[in-house]
């Protein structure tokens, strides 16, 4: 199972302020634990959403949205992508994570869809042939 492990931001990551020393160097090692038992696929700080913008779909128009965002707490700072035997096994990692802000944080767990659960729904070949081609993709990249 892949679980999506999302760090929420707060006001000091949206003002754009770096981690201090001692926190990269725990999170080096966190991630080193992550990667040695095979957990980890994929994790990355971001930037704040002042660098980002969203593009808003109404119907078949598209508008975008220039950063900042307002509601802090519904902002992400960084991310991981695990694979996991269960969400207990992701909380469980999650529950040694250093903690990713001085004083409170929030960290969020949620599973990724698996191109199998979409069988169901496709009847064409097409639709076959998109599915045979995302498991393909995963296994050369590990991700299954």
């Amino acid at each position: 199972m892949r679980f999506m492990i999302i760090i929420k931001a707060n006001e000091k990551s949206e003002a754009g302020e770096m981690p201090d020393e001692q926190l990269l160097i725990e999170m080096g090692k966190f991630n080193e634990e992550l990667i040695k038992a095979g957990v980890m696929l994929a994790g990355e700080g971001l930037h704040s959403s002042a660098k980002g913008v969203r593009v808003k779909f109404s119907g078949s128009q598209r508008s975008v949205i220039d950063g900042p965002f307002s509601e802090t707490k519904e902002l992400i700072a960084g991310f991981w992508l695990w694979q996991v035997k269960s969400k207990e096994e992701a909380i469980e990692w999650v529950k040694r994570c250093p903690n990713p802000h001085s004083g409170d944080s929030e960290i969020e767990i949620r599973q990724v869809f698996e191109a199998e659960e979409f069988a169901p729904m496709i009847s064409t070949d097409e639709g076959r042939a998109m599915l045979d081609a995302e498991h393909d993709f995963r296994k050369r990249t590990n991700m299954v």
